[in-house]
């Protein structure tokens, strides 16, 4: 019956609880409001995504801090006024249920700027003047602390996608606009810019739960020892190396991400798979992964690389395919 097949009754065959979508800070969430007072037994949540607020050298900065303006009802004419239109973004967002941010970047910034600089830089965008690429670095590293630093104080998971080479093709995105397929993974140097980030706001204990994912498999050592660095005991892996991502959510990625995890980190903390979140279709990836971490622990039992106990590792399984993430969400 083609009833039973429905995007929603397909997620409660399969079992679904909770599903997260990925909303702009200019989003007016009306639909997740609609779904909170319906009847849906499934929670559906969203998760703010500020890249457009942040990177201020993009064609059309400015258009986007006018419908920004537009959205908060206020003028966003110094940089001041775009953090308090920001965080008044977050607290809306909040209210709707949201726990969770999330940022595309190709790599983490952090230098070092003085509030003059910010001001200075922010002032000379709105005007239309140049920025050069050392002010678009100095102005990123400021307004992402700024928000990392409220995302701490609402108590939120914050999440970065890390290594994405965007709009190779000019001809084709002129065509067809960004994200139809002309990105690739980028080899930007990742460890000391983020190093340096996570031990800023972590120095101020202002290190909220942080979910890091990278598009280069080049990487994943560095992000297999980076997270070690900064997981305090506070919350069972406070600072998570996410799984395979983007071209790396196939067979080869995750077998990758997770040996190496296991080499390296403490595999019976991570919070295992996610899904493209506005792409239904991407759901059983969920299973995929499930057969792939099975297949490799079974592989490992038979070799007498690790104990032979259903009971020890079933639960193993569980935690990483559903408890962990569970708990680390507070779902």
């Amino acid at each position: 019956h083609s009833g039973d097949y429905t995007c929603r009754q397909l997620l409660k065959k399969a079992n679904v609880e909770f599903v997260c979508t990925t909303e702009d800070p200019t989003d007016d969430l009306k639909y997740h409001q609609q779904l909170a007072k319906s009847d849906f037994s499934i929670k559906i949540s969203t998760a703010f995504r500020p890249d457009k607020a942040i990177l201020i050298s993009n064609d059309g900065y400015n258009d986007y801090i006018n419908s920004l303006e537009n959205v908060v009802g206020t003028a966003i004419n110094t940089y001041t006024d775009l953090c308090d239109a920001l965080k008044s973004r977050i607290d809306f967002f909040h209210k709707n249920g949201c726990r969770i941010s999330d940022h595309g970047l190709s790599h983490l910034y952090y230098e070092n700027f003085t509030e003059n600089e910010i001001n200075t830089i922010f002032k000379k965008k709105r005007d239309n003047q140049f920025i050069s690429d050392e002010e678009a670095s100095k102005f990123q590293s400021a307004l992402l602390l700024f928000l990392c630093e409220t995302y701490h104080e609402y108590g939120w998971v914050q999440q970065f996608h890390l290594g994405a080479l965007r709009n190779n093709n000019t001809r084709m995105l002129k065509i067809l606009g960004p994200d139809t397929g002309w990105d690739s993974i980028g080899d930007y140097p990742q460890a000391q810019k983020l190093s340096a980030f996570l031990n800023s706001l972590d120095s101020k204990d202002k290190l909220c739960k942080t979910i890091i994912y990278n598009l280069n498999p080049a990487d994943n050592e560095v992000m297999a020892t980076m997270i070690g660095n900064f997981n305090d005991g506070s919350v069972k892996g406070k600072v998570q190396w996410g799984s395979g991502w983007w071209f790396l959510d196939q067979k080869d990625g995750m077998t990758k991400q997770i040996n190496t995890l296991s080499s390296m980190g403490l595999i019976s903390c991570f919070i295992g798979m996610l899904t493209d979140s506005r792409s239904f279709l991407s759901f059983p990836r969920h299973e995929y992964f499930r057969r792939i971490l099975c297949n490799l622990l079974g592989e490992e039992i038979k070799k007498g690389e690790l104990p032979n106990d259903m009971e020890w590792i079933g639960k193993l399984v569980s935690d990483i395919s559903y408890n962990n993430a569970k708990a680390y969400f507070d779902l």
